[in-house]
């Protein structure tokens, strides 16, 4: 029998003949047949399809292996700990009137990435925000023959005033030749990339600079010009480089101890610099550097090795950066915290001063002379009064001198480091002070100058005194800088007002 109910009445029966049917027809038969199983079939397909979508799609779009970093410890996160070297805009490169003094600084940079001496990226500190006050320019006073103008609080170096200042101040002849043999040393032992030295050369390059623009030269002057522009477009090149940080290198600033020594005696001499000549190349740069001095200061109004700004404050490396920040207070920019961090400075000079005057090193009384005339100049420079705490800082100066330690060059007991600091102290002291320390340091400077204009390796124990007693390395930069600097000091270094 035939089930009617699955077959239609006009079904096919066994016995009609069966005709011939293509394989397409018999499908699309069987299709019909059973139309809930091919739905079924269907709808399963377009679910399949639209499923690994989604997934590409979210694949496509998600960050890489975002799932590594997805409910671990932070101590089992994998770091890239790479080292990347700072951005340095090419365009940020001085750029001065001869092409290829550009070429040179180019040339400069991409050498010392390629010998692998520029360092890994540090974190950058976090500095002021930086407003260049909108103030009139430092009063200028004209020499009365040659060189340029310089502004009134270096006016005596200028040639015009430079030998009047000198005999006024009971400088010799003889003392002005031994500066001029001084810088031509200088001139003739500068690194061809304008740097001086193989060794501290933040350092011996802002003292270099320092010795001639204590003299009044400045890049358009004919003797000296040239030395002194390549000095100053290193230390240019240097601070663009590392971001106004003047000493840095892989391990810091600096490395070791030296580093915050460096930084600041390379800023104080971008300070005059630009105090002497506007030159707006600098401006921002000098922002930059001083920043990082008013930032370092540690709680006491000292600064320490590192900018670490721990308890109890070095004298010594204070004194730098004191110098420096008066430097930018006379450059008339306005550079945020300066006269802050100077006001502040005072109090730790007067923590490290003991009941005799003498000027401590981490507290009152643990040096019993070196440190004197760094006390009273970074004092006197600021204050600009014979206060107690100068009176007495000079009284303890000149004895120690008298009975403990002589200025005699060849003795054991010389200290190139401490006269820089008293000579300036003992001038802007003046009187009697002066007369005194003059007869004393002039001729023996003088006497002890080599043929050549450098100043020999000098036998001086003083703590510190490594560099007096090199006789390779920076040991004849620093030792010539420092007398020449002190044998300039009768125009160099005048008393000037906090305006």
């Amino acid at each position: 029998m035939v089930n009617a109910g699955l077959f239609p009445a006009n079904t096919l029966t066994m016995n009609t003949p069966i005709p011939d049917r293509s394989l397409w027809r018999r499908v699309q038969e069987r299709l019909a047949a059973s139309r809930f199983l091919t739905f079924s079939l269907l709808l399963h397909i377009i679910i399949v399809i639209l499923g690994g979508s989604v997934v590409l799609v979210q694949r496509l779009s998600e960050p890489d292996f975002p799932e590594a970093r997805i409910g671990l410890p932070e101590e089992l996160v994998v770091k890239d700990e790479r080292p990347t070297l700072p951005e340095f805009n090419i365009a940020a490169v001085p750029t001065p009137t001869e092409p290829a003094t550009r070429a040179d600084a180019i040339d400069l940079i991409k050498t010392n990435l390629s010998n692998g001496t520029a360092p890994a990226a540090m974190p950058p500190m976090r500095l002021p925000d930086i407003h260049i006050a909108e103030k009139p320019p430092t009063p200028v006073v004209k020499p009365k023959v040659g060189g340029p103008a310089l502004p009134a609080a270096y006016e005596w170096r200028g040639a015009g005033k430079r030998d009047a200042m000198r005999e006024a101040n009971k400088g010799t002849k003889e003392a002005e030749e031994a500066v001029l043999r001084g810088l031509r040393w200088l001139k003739e032992h500068q690194n061809a990339d304008g740097s001086w030295s193989d060794e501290h050369r933040p350092a011996m390059t802002g003292f270099a600079v320092l010795c001639f623009l204590g003299h009044g030269e400045l890049p358009q002057m004919p003797e000296f010009g040239p030395t002194v522009k390549r000095g100053l477009d290193w230390l240019l090149v240097q601070g663009t480089e590392f971001q106004g940080r003047m000493s840095l290198t892989r391990d810091g600033w600096g490395g070791g101890n030296a580093g915050v020594y460096e930084h600041a005696i390379a800023t104080y001499a971008m300070g005059e610099y630009y105090t002497m000549t506007r030159d707006e190349r600098f401006a921002g740069l000098l922002a930059q550097a001083v920043g990082y001095i008013v930032q370092g200061q540690a709680p006491d109004g000292g600064w320490q090795y590192a900018f670490s700004k721990g308890p109890d404050s070095d004298t010594s490396v204070s004194g730098w950066q004191i110098q420096a920040l008066k430097a930018a207070h006379l450059t008339g920019l306005g550079l945020p915290g300066v006269d802050e961090a100077l006001d502040k400075a005072m109090l730790n000079l007067k923590r490290v001063q003991a009941e005799d005057g003498s000027f401590g090193y981490r507290k009152a009384g643990d040096r019993d002379y070196s440190l004197d005339g760094a006390g009273v100049l970074c004092t006197y420079f600021w204050k600009q009064d014979k206060d107690r705490s100068v009176r007495e800082g000079i009284q303890h100066l000149l004895r120690q001198t008298d009975n403990r330690h002589p200025v005699k060059y060849r003795d054991d007991r010389a200290d190139l480091y401490a006269w820089y600091y008293d000579t300036q102290a003992c001038l802007m002291y003046g009187g009697s002070a002066w007369e005194k320390w003059n007869r004393l340091f002039q001729r023996e400077l003088i006497a002890a100058q080599s043929p050549d204009g450098s100043w020999p390796a000098c036998p001086g124990k003083s703590p510190g005194g490594e560099l007096q007693r090199k006789a390779d390395g920076a040991g004849p930069c620093y030792r010539t800088a420092l007398c020449t600097l002190m044998l300039e000091v009768f125009y160099r270094t005048m008393p000037v007002t906090k305006g």
